[in-house]
């Protein structure tokens, strides 16, 4: 579920690029996708992982 401001969480995230969690942790240990951390929380936002995909496909 996406929520109302566009932010995900990790399931979310998942759900929505069809990868398990351990892939974005994965991820996250890394630098790998953009996040940030609120209150203690990974939480994405559409706008920058669609960003992200997009300029993933380019290269």
């Amino acid at each position: 579920m996406i929520l109302n401001n566009g932010l995900m969480t990790i399931d979310d995230l998942a759900q929505y690029l069809k990868v398990t969690r351990r892939t974005i942790y994965e991820w996250l240990k890394h630098n790998k996708v953009p996040a940030v951390k609120i209150v203690g929380q990974w939480r994405f936002k559409k706008d920058k992982i669609d960003a992200w995909i997009e300029n993933k496909s380019l290269h």
